[in-house]
């Protein structure tokens, strides 16, 4: 971090800190099979999952133009609502990331672009609620990533100045807010990506491929 201690760690949600894509597409499916269509297997629509509902829809009803698919999304939101932390699971390492960085004395959040209350939901289901110092949905401001105000809310919401941060998250927005907002950008490389995707394009100051390798680039003060 250019000689700066970090004080706070800041995640990006589904492909970062938690393994979402089970049940966003189990949600997905009931969609489609309300719809008289088959299931789609997991690996058309996993590399998507971090570009959000409506990326995944647009996969899943290819034929049908941008309004329709618009139409889904409430509908989409209600079953994956109804059953978000079935499978849902911290990816391998995160838990004793997540411990290493509170025992250094630092706190960490989330800002990711799902609806703040469905993130809420699956905070709550990990058993984060109580660990989770931030977080900011994508409906909690009127805008959302790559735009830098989510993450500038969370440093606020953690009374620290935006530099005192870092963020980590698995796609090119992720990065690109964190540059907006002057915070070093993490990319973690276990995340959601479309083959075509090159993180090693994204202006991140350091690249991760599994959760361990962020510790070195927390520093050795504490907060």
């Amino acid at each position: 971090m250019s000689g700066r201690a970090c004080r706070a760690v800041l995640f990006d949600l589904d492909g970062t800190l938690a393994d979402t894509a089970p049940d966003l597409i189990a949600a997905v499916n009931r969609l489609r099979a309300e719809a008289g269509r088959a299931a789609l297997p997991e690996a058309a629509l996993r590399p998507l999952v971090s570009k959000g509902g409506r990326a995944l829809l647009a996969r899943a009803f290819e034929d049908l133009g941008e309004a329709a698919r618009e139409a889904l999304l409430p509908r989409f939101l209600t079953h994956y609502a109804a059953a978000l932390a079935v499978h849902t699971r911290p990816f391998a390492g995160i838990e004793p990331l997540l411990a290493a960085i509170e025992a250094r004395g630092l706190r960490w959040g989330i800002v990711t672009n799902k609806p703040e209350a469905l993130a809420r939901a699956v905070v709550q289901g990990l058993g984060w609620a109580g660990r989770s110092a931030a977080l900011v949905g994508g409906d909690t401001l009127p805008v959302r990533k790559p735009a830098p105000d989510p993450l500038w809310l969370a440093a606020r919401q953690l009374g620290l100045a935006p530099g005192d941060c870092l963020y980590v998250g698995d796609d090119a927005r992720d990065i690109e807010a964190a540059v907006a907002a002057g915070m070093p950008g993490i990319a973690a490389l276990w995340g959601y990506r479309e083959a075509h995707e090159d993180p090693q394009a994204w202006p991140a100051a350091a690249w991760i491929a599994a959760p361990a390798e962020l510790l070195p680039h927390l520093g050795n003060a504490s907060a």
